[in-house]
């Protein structure tokens, strides 16, 4: 079906101009900036990025309660086995690949150990049930 249309005579044609495309830049924060912005205890550090990965507070609960039986939350636990940080990384060395401060910062130990539990069981509510049946995850 052809349709053609018919313009009054004073219509102004237009010709398509070509914009160049405008291109809008996100500010991205620097590794420092989010460092920063993670600041508290370690539970509160691990909250903020469980809900960040998109897990759920009773997510947070199992790792709460994973992570309290491993170390206690403490930073510098280690066990006779070579395991070492709050996650219990075994051996701890393990970490440095978030990091070449993982003997001391609660942040790569807390990254580190929610990649670990995102790999190997996929959340902490199955990395937890994992731990009470073989006594460790």
């Amino acid at each position: 079906m052809n349709v053609r249309l018919e313009l009054p005579a004073h219509t102004p044609i237009r010709t398509p101009v070509h914009k160049p495309a405008v291109r809008h830049h996100r500010t991205v924060a620097s590794r420092h900036h989010v460092r920063r912005a993670l600041t508290g205890s370690p539970k509160t550090i691990a909250h903020a990025l469980v809900l960040q990965r998109g897990w759920s507070n009773e997510q947070f609960g199992c790792l709460d309660r994973l992570w309290t039986r491993e170390s206690n939350w403490r930073v510098s636990a280690a066990n006779p086995s070579g395991a070492y940080g709050i996650p219990q990384a075994l051996p701890g060395s393990k970490m440095s690949m978030m990091g070449s401060d993982w003997r001391t910062n609660p942040v790569t130990q807390i990254r580190w150990g929610l990649w670990y539990i995102d790999t190997s069981y996929g959340s902490p509510c199955v990395a937890l049930q994992h731990s009470y049946r073989y006594n460790y995850y």
